[in-house]
Parts: structure tokens; sequence; C-alpha cells
């Protein structure tokens, strides 16, 4: 049928069904901005459109809703093509763009609330974004963008407050100038990996096990494979039986080989049983209802407890093989093995034990710990708990693979290319250079598009039958079977003397890593790492048990760890100090980390190997107590008229790495072109954190030419040299240090071709500003010297290439403060006030480093107050949507949330730069937690903090 209507301002007739969706209708008419994050739920927002003037999203409406509508997308906001309107440049310059997903839907919510009211007030801002999801930003500095957008309506010249600005000699560096990818994104262009596929493509859905331990005693597929329109039908019966992991870590990795793509044995509820590849998704649909399966059910395994007690279900009872390391009892150990278990392949021992349901475990320390709490006046033991946290990216898991001639071409949103590349290539059996990676725009990542969560089923598809395959999770195979956060517990015992010296510290974590050991010893470990070196302490020991379950996935997630370490660390000091009748912020200021610091403990806590110690050679911990603590009023008491309401504060110190030392490596290299501009070729993966950004500027730094001047290819494995991938908050340090060198060999080759064509010796040369090389006598254009050196007479093309690799830590540091009024009837919890003051060294993008700062700590709000993934006794999700799993959104924001950058000078990272995008995941848990107590007297040891666990420590409820 046809329908007729107004899209941005021109007449369109759809060709479609009544029933159809409003939003896929678009998207075939090429409104790419138009997106896909809840599958219809109407929760996201992503999807949004003006409708007559009014938000509208798309994943609710039917094409026959529509007829003679006006409708306007992001991309009728540029007047002319390649423009931009006053509000998305200034979404670009205060920061928001980040991922870029949600850009486009926030951008429309905000010009139709422009279009009501003159100079709307926070609160209509905040209505106006209430249906708009967005897991990067964190909303704060939209209220700033408004305000620009205002005046840049009358006033396109109009700059406005964007952000601190840092090194007052540099151009580009610790200023803000904008995204390189913002324009693209606040437009709405193709960028995403969806916005690549190209008509007459397959469509993989995964048939997903309804039980979360069994194995499948019978599987028949000849009716789906009879069905027209399938094209290929995968089980473990003809597919690949490789062993591999899907953590997207550095070679040889720290984690067990212990899943094939398609098993025998399944583990949790969403685990694979078939895969279908058929000519459409209703068809794939279909074809997985044909197919038979017979399991049997086994008892399953959902607690650290439960892996724990004798006689406990085994989640793998596979045959254990070694790379290397292999214990001398591994034949009697593997007699009990069940062949229909497969394997368990450690590339080194990491001291699993797998039939008793152990994937690591690991321990070590400095100093004697029997010694110090034998010296200790005060001892203090606790236990604390997390929970299971999703990563909920609003864009999902979603690859597009397809062949070109006898090449495989993977169009991925993943974090770690060429871990990708690796591991495929292994499991298919072909060379890595007959497979090509090109990581898309990242709708999200957080460390869940670390792992190769579904990449390698949609490339092996392609591989056998040859056609072009997109494979998207829904989000609730997104929540059951993509990555999760670590649930975790943890024992603290500290010990100090009256007046607050610590004189021992243990922490003893046991992990549940699910039903695969991806990260199984990092995550766990990385807890420890950055927990135990913010306290100066003689004497420390620490445990990891990290244990297999059939619940959800577990993998990396923002913070890495961290978050769950840092609130049973901090916490536990909150409680020492109230033990010891002594002000929290004295006790952390007495104990914590400091310039000048060796950090012994680190030699314990490498990945799967001995670590390195570190200097603490810069620590903003100091300036950022001082500020913080002003800035909240530490020690004043903030009084209610309601009795009801009780307020408190509370302090945390925090700390993260940049990239691990001794173990990363990054390349980059740049070009010269025939007009004296350049294209840099990075390896970084750039996943809305402003990496793109970060290279380009320090390439423009230090070659004194023009951003725009530097066009970039990054994270292409036919394109691009190798980098390990973003995680381990890697970007600035290892590919901007990179991207740094790089730029400093062509400043070379500049110098020593003016040289000659300037007949001066290099060491009187010098690099201005635009473009050129001065001398002397003269100077030269950057387009002279290529001129020269592209001729018949010339060198030719001067490239220049470059790695960066460093056995030295840059510590990144923080201080957060808060203040909470707690509802002693309700036990609710609002924050107030909430202060996080980062040390980062040298922020490259000041405004985007503040919008990294703002989304890592809303998110950890959110995984403080109320996220929490519910599983029933038998394994299933009981909220694997945005309407039962609750995610805060912009009306979750505190009443005054203010991020603060401390600046150091870091002598390691690239103009002084450390690390800022997961830091601020790690405070807010214990943060929260001290101001309830200060509040309320009753210490909450587990998130959530929940009004029930509230009113049960208040006595209020049994």
């Amino acid at each position: 049928m046809e329908f007729k209507l107004q899209l941005n301002g021109k007449p369109l007739t759809l060709q479609a069904e009544p029933t159809d969706s409003l939003r896929e209708a678009l998207r075939g008419v090429g409104m790419l901005s138009v997106k896909n994050g809840c599958d219809g739920e109407g929760t996201c927002g992503a999807c949004a459109v003006l409708l007559d003037g009014r938000l509208a999203n798309t994943c609710l409406l039917r094409v026959g809703q529509v007829e003679g509508a006006r409708l306007r997308t992001v991309e009728s906001l540029s007047s002319k093509p390649r423009e931009l309107s006053p509000l998305q440049t200034a979404f670009i310059d205060a920061g928001i763009v980040q991922c870029g997903y949600c850009t486009p839907a926030m951008l429309l919510a905000i010009e139709e609330l422009l279009d009501r009211v003159e100079r709307p007030s926070r609160e209509q801002i905040t209505d106006a974004l209430s249906g708009t999801f967005c897991r990067c930003t964190g909303y704060e500095q939209i209220y700033n963008a408004v305000d620009i957008a205002i005046e840049r309506r009358k006033d396109p010249a109009y700059q406005g407050y964007l952000a601190p600005e840092f090194r007052e000699e540099l151009r580009y560096v610790g200023k803000a100038k904008g995204k390189v990818d913002g324009y693209a994104l606040a437009r709405g262009a193709a960028a995403f990996v969806e916005d690549r596929v190209q008509p007459g493509h397959c469509h993989l859905k995964i048939l997903p096990s309804p039980h979360a331990h069994a194995y499948i005693k019978r599987i028949d597929t000849s009716k789906a494979e009879a069905l027209p329109g399938v094209v290929f039908v995968a089980t473990y019966l003809n597919t690949p039986e490789v062993w591999y992991n899907q953590a997207g870590q550095g070679f040889p990795e720290p984690s067990p080989y212990d899943r094939r793509m398609f098993d025998q044995k399944l583990r949790h509820i969403g685990d694979r049983v078939a895969g279908v590849v058929a000519e459409s998704e209703a068809i794939a649909k279909q074809a997985l209802e044909l197919i038979e399966v017979e399991y049997e059910i086994l008892k399953p395994v959902l607690s650290i407890d439960d892996a724990k007690a004798p006689g406990a279900p085994c989640v793998h009872k596979a045959a254990v093989e070694y790379v290397v390391g292999a214990p001398e009892t591994l034949d009697t150990y593997n007699q009990n093995a069940d062949p229909r278990e497969g394997k368990v392949i450690y590339q080194f021992p990491i001291h699993g034990d797998p039939h008793r349901n152990l994937a690591a475990s690991v321990s070590g320390g400095i100093g004697d710990i029997e010694k110090g709490f034998a010296e200790a006046e005060v001892i203090l033991e606790r236990v604390y708990e997390s929970c299971q946290i999703q990563c909920t990216p609003v864009e999902p898991h979603v690859v597009y693979t397809r062949m070109d001639n006898e090449r495989l071409v993977i169009h991925a949103s993943t974090q770690v290319p060429w871990h990708v590349r690796r591991i495929i290539a292994r499991i298919i059996g072909i060379p890595e250079n007959k497979l090509r990676v090109i990581k898309e725009r990242v709708g999200g990542g957080f460390g869940a598009k670390q792992d190769m969560v579904l990449e390698e089923v949609a490339a092996y598809c392609t591989w056998v039958t040859g056609r072009d395959i997109l494979f998207r999770y829904t989000r609730e195979e997104e929540f059951i079977a993509s990555r999760t956060r670590h649930p975790m517990r943890f024992r603290i015992k500290l010990g100090a003397k009256k007046d607050g010296t610590l004189t021992a510290m243990y922490m003893d974590n046991e992990a549940n890593t699910g039903p695969y050991g991806a990260h199984c010893l990092t995550v766990p470990m990385n807890a420890c790492s950055k927990a135990l070196p913010l306290f100066l302490c003689d004497n420390v020991r620490f445990e990891v048990h990290t244990y297999y379950s059939n619940i959800p996935p577990t993998g990396a997630y923002q913070g890495y760890g961290a978050p769950q370490g840092s609130f049973a660390m901090q916490l536990a000091a909150a409680e020492l100090a109230d033990e010891l009748g002594m002000d929290h912020l004295a006790f952390l200021e007495k104990n914590r980390v400091r310039e000048g610091s060796m950090l012994e403990i680190l030699r314990c806590l490498g990945e799967g190997r001995e670590g390195i110690p570190q200097l603490v050679y810069t620590c903003g911990l100091g300036p950022a107590l001082e500020e913080g603590a002003k800035m909240i009023d530490w020690g004043k008491a903030e009084p209610s008229d309601d009795p009801d309401i009780k307020r408190g504060k509370g302090v945390c110190i925090i700390q993260q790495g940049s990239g691990l030392p001794g173990l990363d490596s990054a390349n980059a290299a740049v070009t010269m072109f025939g007009d004296g501009t350049f294209m840099l070729l990075s390896g970084g993966t750039d996943l809305g954190t402003g990496l793109d950004t970060v290279t380009v500027k320090m390439t423009a730094e230090i070659l004194c030419t023009r951003m725009e001047d530097i066009a970039l290819i990054a994270a292409d494995t036919d394109v691009t040299p190798f980098d390990v991938g973003a995680y381990a908050s890697s970007g600035t340090y290892f590919s901007g240090g990179a991207a740094r060198n790089a730029a400093f060999k062509m400043k070379q080759l500049l110098l020593q071709e003016a040289s000659e064509m300037l007949v001066e010796p290099v060491e009187q040369l010098e690099l201005v500003f635009p473009s050129t090389v001065k001398g002397r006598s003269g100077s030269v254009s950057f387009e002279d010297i290529a001129r020269r050196t592209q001729s018949g007479t010339g060198k030719g093309q001067l490239t220049a290439t470059a790695n960066f690799i460093t056995d030295k830590g840059s510590f990144p540091y923080g201080a957060h403060f808060c203040q909470v009024a707690v509802d002693t009837r309700t036990g609710k919890v609002s924050i107030e006030k909430y202060y996080a003051l980062q040390d980062a060294g040298t922020p490259i993008n000041p405004e985007l480093a503040l919008g990294q700062i703002y989304g890592g700590v809303l998110k950890t709000i959110g995984h403080s107050l109320y996220e929490e993934m519910l599983i029933d006794e038998n394994g299933r999700c009981l909220n694997p949507n945005f309407v039962d799993y609750k995610v805060p959104q912009i009306a979750e924001l505190p009443k005054d949330f203010k991020a603060v950058l401390v600046d150091t000078d870091d002598p390691f990272g690239p103009f002084g730069a450390k690390s800022i995008s997961e830091i601020s995941t790690n405070g807010a848990a214990p943060v929260i937690a001290a101001a309830i107590h200060d509040a309320t007297g009753v210490w909450i040891r587990s998130w959530p903090f929940t009004p029930e666990k509230i009113l049960k420590a208040l006595g209020k409820i049994a």
C-alpha cells in the first residue's frame, strides 16, 4: 500500500503495509539517524522523530498511523548539506556527543523544546529529555549546551564557556576544540554497523537454551533446513570443534579457552543451541521454531556458595589442558572428565580447578600480615558484596560480515578489532591475512564490547555460505548472552593503631564468573590492584578465587573490577575510621598514597605473571581532597525541616591505571600528502571517549598545523597498524603515545627536508604555525616540502611510523564527595550533591573528559542505588529489558552535580596526560554508602542500596 506524508519538509510516498514499523520504514528510505536500542519497548528513545511537531518514538508507531503527518528527523536540522545548526554545534562543543548513538534523538528533543520555549528552565530541559536514555554522557553538560545554542541562534559566532583550559603554551592540547567525528554523528550520518549493511543480506538468529545447565541429547534441524529462505543451520554437529575464549585480551590470554562456537553442553539460559541464517529475519525466526531439541537437564549453579558446596554440579567437567606449565597429575585429574564437556585449555597456569568450579585463583602480598595484625590496636573485619549488573550500551552487540573476493570482511562494533581477527582466524582455520576487521563507530562499549560476543558466529557462517550476514542482539539477548559485571564478595580485614596508622590490610575476593571464564583472573585481580595501592601499609595480603556458575555471562565492564574492590576497601576504611572515632577525611589523608610512594604491592598483581612495582610520580589526591572538602562544607551538619529526612556526607578516594605497562602496545603512522596535509593512521579504538580527537590533536600540535589538516583512519586491520584495543584505560596513554611518537618522527623528516631546501642546519630550523618550517634565511611551507619529496627527483612521500610501549605506570586519582538525603520512613536515598574531583594529568579534551566523569559517575549511581539483574532459582533473568531493569536517566541527576579536573603533569603520559574514562566509576558506591551511614548511622554493605535494605538496617522492617 501507499502512504503519503511529509518528511523533512518534502513529500514522501511510503510503500508499506499499515502494520509495518515506522522506524524500519524510515531507515528504508535512508533516515539512518533513527536508531534501535530497545526493540519496540519505547523505553530508550533512540528512534525518536518529531511527529507534527512533537517528539514520538517510531518503534511504537505503525506506518498506517502517520498518513498525512509531518515528520522531521535530525537530518532536517541543517539547512544546507555539510552545515550544522546552532544546536548541533553546541552539542559538539559542550562535549555531549560521545558515542553518538542517541545524539540525534537528544537533539530532536531539545529542538522541539526550543521551538516552544525561548529560554527553557533546567526543569523544562530535564522534562524534554526524560524519555531519552544515554549511558555515555551523564547528561549534565546538556544544560550548558542548551544555553550556548540559544545564544548561537541569535549570534552564530557566540562561543560561551565550554570547559577549563590547560597548558597555556599549547594550541590544541588541553583546549575544547570539538570532537573530530562530532559533525558526522550530530548529522546522523552513516557511521554504525547497521548503516553499512547492503541490500540482499541475510539475517542470523540464535536458538537460545531454555535451561541454565543441560546437555543436548538430540537435535534435529531438518525441518528448519527445508524451510524456503533458510541458507544454513549451525549446531555443534557441523561447526568447528575449536576451543577458545571470547575475552579480547593480549595473547597468551590469562583466561581459559573453555567454549566452542556451539557446544553439546549448555551453561546458561540463552546459551547457543543452534543458529539459523536466512533470507529474512522473519524466516530465521520461523526456522528456529522448527528445530527439535531434547535436553538432559542438570541442576544449575547460581552463586559462589553453590559453586563451592561439596558435591556441587560441575559447570565444566571437561578435559583440562595446558599450553605450558601442566601439572604432573593432569592425566589423573582428567580421568573423571565427561567427553560431552569438551575442553578447558589454559595458556599457562592460573591456579584453576574446573572440576570444583574454580576457574582461577591467585594470592600474594608484601610484608608480614600476621605481624601487622599483631601490632594493631584496633582490628576491623567486614564482608561486602556486589551484584550482577548489565552494561546496557544503547546499541546492542551487532556485526555485519561479507566476502570480498576470497577475503572475509567483518564490520564490527568492537573495542578490540585485532583480537577479533586473531581469534576468528584461529576458529575458522584461516590465516589472518584472509580476514579484515573494520571497527565502525561503537554505540556504547563500556567493556562489554571488549569481548568477541557474536562476531565469530556470523563470520563463520559467511565463510561457509559466502553470504552477507547481519547478526544483531535483541535487548533481551543483550541482557542474558552478552556481558555483565562480575558479582563479587569481599572479606576485608584492617588493622590500625589508635592514631589511625594502618598496620595490616587483608582482602579476600570471591568472584562469580558465570558460565565461561572470560577475564576470570584479571577482573577480580583488578579489584585488588586498584583498591590496595591507595593506602600506604607495609603489610598487605590478598586472595582471589573465581568460580564458574550458570548465571548470564560476565566479562569486562568499565572499571574492570575496580568499582567492586573500591566499594569494599573504601567502605571498610570508613568503618575503621568510625571505630577509631576519627574523622573519615582525616583518616584518608593520613594513610593515602602520595607523590614519591613506591607501590610494591603491584609486584604481586600482574595479569597472570609477575607485576612491576611502580613509583608514583604525580598524585592529585591532596588538592582534590582539599578542594572537595571546601565544596561540600565537610564537617558541617546539614539539618532537615522534615524529621523523617536525614542528611549525611561521604568521601572516598579512588584510582585506576593508564593501560597495562609491560603488556600493552600501540602503533601509529603519519603520511604527508601532496599539498602538505597529513593522514594519520591509528590503531586506537574510539568508543565515543574522544580518542580519535586525542590523536589528531597531538599530531596537529606537534606538526604546527591545523587539526582539519590531519585526516584520520583508525582501527581498520587492513589499513592501520596494530593496537591492543580500547581497554584498561589505555587509549590516551598508549594509542595517544603512539600518535605523538609518529608525529615527532614526521617533524624530524620535515626538518631534514627543509634543511636541504634552505641550506641551513636542522638545529636552526623550527616548525611554526601554520604548516611552515622557518629558518634564519627564510621559510618553506609544508606544501613546498611535499611537492619536492614527491617529485621525480625527490626522496619519496614522507611517512613516519612509531609505536608506544612502556614499563612505567601512570595512575589517575580521584576524590569523590557526596551529600545524601535519606527518607527514614520509606528508605529512599536522594543524592543532593555529588562532586567528582579527578586527576587525569593534562586533560587532552577537557570538555570530553568532563563528560566521561559525569557519565561514569551517573552510571555507577545507578549501580549503587537500583541496578541489579534479578536471577530466579532456575537461572532465568527476570528483568532483561529497560521496562523492568532500571537505568539512570536525566531525572536521576544529583541536584548539584560537579566534575572537577585536577591539574597534574605526568612525566610519562603524552603531553602529561593520564586516563579518565574508567576511574570515575569507582567512587559512587563507597561514597554514597558512607554518606548513608553519616545520615542514619547504618552501614549498607551490599549494592544496590535499596530502600528495603535501608529500612531493614534501621529496624523498621524484618
